[in-house]
């Protein structure tokens, strides 16, 4: 899906690590709720509330997911999921476009 039809967008916008990821919140009407946003180059770890689905819609980055000890590669048309209530780190090594989906369990 490359467009969200009849949501409403957070203004104000999440900003992360110095400004080196940001990102916009889109919600839908039946209470789901996803983020839009960018990752700049560089390393960062990310704590979760919810279970998570990050699809990477262009760039690349490696992800080490919680309860393992490889890194895994993620590029653009490509998708992770994270558990609720977890840590996950990411080394970005090019610029990432991003959109999370926060899945309720």
């Amino acid at each position: 899906m490359s467009e969200f039809k009849n949501v409403t967008v957070v203004r104000e916008a999440n900003v992360y690590f110095d400004g080196k990821v940001t990102s916009r919140t889109v919600l839908f009407a039946d209470g789901t709720k996803k983020t839009l946003g960018i990752m700049m180059p560089g390393e960062y770890t990310f704590g979760t509330d919810a279970k998570e689905l990050m699809e990477i819609l262009t760039g690349g980055l490696d992800v080490l997911l919680p309860g393992s000890s490889d890194w895994k590669t993620v590029k653009g048309g490509e998708a992770f999921e994270v558990p609720a209530n977890s840590k996950f780190s990411l080394v970005v090594k090019e610029i990432a476009d991003y959109c999370c989906s926060y899945i309720a369990e």
